[in-house]
């Protein structure tokens, strides 16, 4: 992180994941939410380490509620950041459809339900998740909330 991904890397380790547990209440937190998002964040950096703590994979997974997830990915580049070095790494195409398949169907142990792509990437394709585009760009507090709409409402 501290050098941007500039450095060559070979893999991900999260250093601790395997003995970190959940704050309290959060398990609980996502057994009754009436939706799960996944934010438009890192998968690999920001997304992965946070389901590598114990317990929190399965809560979402496994979870009665839909889990629907945003794309960081925007006609084939991150939207800021470094995913794209990132996904490279652990094999995975920087796209809307990459990103989507990485985290997987639920159907089929995966964790989505829904997949929120941007219109440009209104064909990407997940096997077993309903795709839908809406405008991703968060410019300001409308876009963001209209985006977290659409989200909620894939649900």
């Amino acid at each position: 992180m501290r050098h941007r991904a500039q450095l060559p890397t070979h893999r991900f380790v999260f250093v601790g994941a395997d003995a970190a547990k959940p704050a309290p209440g959060v398990t609980e937190a996502i057994a009754e939410a009436d939706v799960v998002l996944i934010a438009p964040s890192n998968p690999v950096v920001s997304i992965t380490p946070i389901l590598a703590v114990a317990g929190l994979r399965d809560a979402v997974a496994n979870g009665p509620a839909p889990v629907v997830g945003v794309s960081p990915i925007i006609g084939g580049a991150p939207v800021r950041g470094m995913a794209d070095r990132c996904l490279a790494v652990v094999g995975v195409e920087c796209s809307a459809a990459g990103v989507g398949q990485l985290y997987g169907a639920r159907s089929a142990g995966g964790l989505l339900d829904g997949w929120l792509v941007a219109e440009e990437d209104a064909q990407a394709l997940v096997p077993q998740v309903s795709v839908r585009a809406a405008p991703l760009r968060m410019t300001d507090e409308a876009a963001t909330v209209a985006m977290v709409r659409a989200a909620v409402g894939m649900a």
